[in-house]
């Protein structure tokens, strides 16, 4: 029986990160916030995104905690702390020392810089002291970067 050839056309960070398969507990926090149709909505952003690995590595029951609906600001604080409005592409971070984030904190960017093909980065880029895992996963609006560890905006 054929089967349909796979999509290679962009899709919104949401169906982008659902597809990954590596995103359950960010779609799922992201959805109970009630951010999802933002990060569907034209954007662009720019998504520091924790895989499912780095979630693994908060305190047991912290994400369980914080997906109950009486905490569900809280949860928007965190999660809007990953992302930046516009979209930044790993090249775009070179000379950046800190983003404004949507939720109006700063985070520090650190990059040490190996070298630069073209418009590609090549280098360790770390934002908040998480380093960037894999970069420049273009959505149709905006680009995620992959981060191995969830990042605490400070009180």
């Amino acid at each position: 029986m054929p089967t349909a050839a796979a999509s290679t056309t962009p899709a919104d960070i949401i169906d982008t990160a659902l597809a990954a398969g590596s995103f359950n507990k960010l779609t799922s926090a992201v959805i109970a916030s009630g951010l999802g149709q933002t990060l569907k909505s034209s954007g662009p952003f720019t998504v520091f995104a924790p895989g499912d690995a780095a979630f693994a590595q908060l305190p047991a029951g912290a994400l369980t905690d914080l997906l109950k609906p009486e905490n569900q600001e809280r949860l928007k604080a965190l999660l809007t702390f990953h992302v930046v409005p516009g979209r930044l592409s790993a090249s775009d971070l070179a000379n950046v020392q800190a983003l404004t984030t949507v939720s109006g904190k700063s985070l520090p960017v650190r990059v040490e810089i190996s070298g630069l093909a073209g418009s590609e980065f090549r280098g360790m880029l770390q934002v908040n002291g998480a380093r960037v895992a894999r970069a420049d996963i273009a959505c149709t609006n905006g680009v995620i970067h992959v981060i191995d560890r969830v990042l605490i905006p400070a009180e």
